[in-house]
């Protein structure tokens, strides 16, 4: 792999390990720029991470260089959704950027989570709820 759009390819980072192969995984999709794969602690019948191959930390990392990468991740859910069959019933999209966004691996990634109907469930968290 290689480095793109002045992003680098992280050591340490468990979906750059997943992009190179470090940890298996069943992949739904991969190209150049994208990959695609269940996630390990699925909320709905259907949650898969879209994600970019190469490494960019949060949403607030990406440059206009990342834009096709960026487009490519939501034409990705459109065609998982219609193949996996939640298309016409819907689905949810989700990116977190950041500690209060909920972001829990530093590599932007895009959830689809369908397959069931799915509850709205965003709120600030009560001041009690966060470590």
């Amino acid at each position: 792999m290689s480095k793109q759009n002045n992003h680098d390819i992280m050591t340490d980072c468990v979906f750059c390990k997943i992009i190179r192969g470090d940890i298996p995984t069943d992949m739904h999709y991969v190209s150049d720029r994208v990959v695609a794969f269940s996630d390990i602690n699925p909320i709905a019948p259907v949650h898969i991470l879209i994600i970019p191959v190469t490494h960019i930390a949060s949403m607030n990392d990406i440059t206009d260089d990342d834009a096709e990468t960026i487009a490519e991740l939501f034409f990705v859910a459109k065609k998982i959704a219609k193949e996996h069959g939640i298309a016409e019933s819907g689905y949810k999209l989700l990116i977190r950027t950041g500690r209060d966004g909920g972001q829990e691996v530093p590599h932007v990634h895009l959830h689809i989570i369908g397959g069931a109907p799915l509850a709205e469930g965003i709120c600030p968290c009560k001041s009690d709820d966060v470590e």
